[in-house]
Order: structure tokens, then sequence, then C-alpha cells
């Protein structure tokens, strides 16, 4: 199966060459001021690609996801569009699972405090867990802001050594666009945009 990734497109969806691939995943922030509009805009591009499978799991941008409705959801999915919060689903024997939560003072969507909030809320990935996408990244694993600042989550970082994932794809750090195997777990941060919010990583190609 190859998987195609991106994130952090924010509005800045079609200056992207995508390559085919059986899966396509955002891993968060897909828009930048989380509005109705933006985000049809960006749906309206995402449900349209070939793509077999299109995995979408929002970021702390994505207001409008916060409050989409069964409705709004269940539409989507007729469409093509597989929406993960806090969510999985199996595709051909491989288990995704996805969260757009990050630490964070409550300002941004899906956000919840470091410490006992979010240790509790890593308890919800299930054990068979093969792909987990998170919009926030793990502590100390591509996380780190261009003063050197690491940002992920340590809650994170002790669930996936735990869970033993075969990928983790992330973004939110758009500094640290790369990938990191520590095995058994490829760490993959997708991140289009550079901090100047310019369009200029490529999506990325994984087989698993």
């Amino acid at each position: 199966m190859k998987l195609v990734c991106i994130a952090d497109t924010h509005n800045k969806h079609e200056e992207l060459q995508l390559p085919d691939g059986d899966v396509l995943i955002h891993a968060g922030d897909c828009t930048d001021a989380g509005t109705h509009a933006e985000t049809k805009y960006f749906l309206d591009w995402f449900t349209k690609l070939p793509h077999k499978h299109k995995i979408l799991v929002p970021g702390n941008h994505d207001f409008y996801f916060q409050r989409i409705t069964p409705d709004e959801i269940e539409e989507l999915s007729k469409k093509g569009v597989i929406l993960l919060i806090d969510s999985g689903i199996k595709l051909q024997d491989i288990s995704f699972w996805g969260s757009p939560t990050t630490p964070g003072s409550g300002r941004w969507a899906f956000n919840k405090k470091r410490g006992r909030e979010m240790q509790e809320h890593w308890k919800k990935i299930p054990d068979n867990t093969d792909v987990l996408i998170t919009h926030t990244p793990p502590y100390g694993i591509l996380d780190s802001l261009e003063d050197g600042t690491h940002v992920g989550c340590s809650h994170l970082l002790t669930k996936i050594k735990e869970l033993k994932p075969k990928i983790h794809l992330f973004g939110h750090i758009h500094e640290e666009y790369g990938s990191r195997q520590l095995k058994p777990t490829n760490y993959v941060n997708a991140s289009n945009l550079d901090v100047e919010y310019r369009c200029i990583f490529p999506p990325m190609s994984l087989n698993i």
C-alpha cells in the first residue's frame, strides 16, 4: 500500500503536485482561519482527487471541524473522505487512527492542556494501530522551532513507544519537514509549508 502524505497546507493545497497512491492522508491545518469558506475550498479540492482512499485529520487551525455535524461527516464519507477525529479505520488490513489534538492553552482548535489531560487523551489510541496520524509531533522528534525549542507532546512519545506503530505521521511544526526512522517506527513530519508559509516541501510517499 502506497501512502501519499501532506500536512499544513493552510489554503495553499492547489500548489501541490500530488503523486499517485492508494491512500492520501492530510495530517491537519488544511485551512488557516478555520472558516466555513476555507474549509469548503479545501474539501472541494480534496474530494475530487483520484486517490482511492482519502484520510483527513484536522489541525489546530481547523476550527470548523470542531462543530461539524454528523450529517456533514456522512456526506464527506459518501464523497470518499474519511474524517478521523479521535477515531480509526482499517484499510486492507492496515489500521489507521487519527487525532487532531495538540497541547495548548485553548486558543486554538482541538487544544488540551499539557500534563494529565494529554496523557489521558492518548489512552484512546488502539493497541493495534499500524499508522498513527496526529497533528502534533511527539516530543523531541521533528518538533523544534527555529530557536531550538521542542514543542511536541512527551505523553504522545511515551504512548508511541508503548504501541510501536509502523508509521507516525504528523505536521504542525513547519520547520521540521522530514522523516526519522527510529525502529520500529518511522516518524514523518509532512508539513508542506515553511515558516514563511511558502508551499515548498513536496508530498511524501511511503510504502507500508
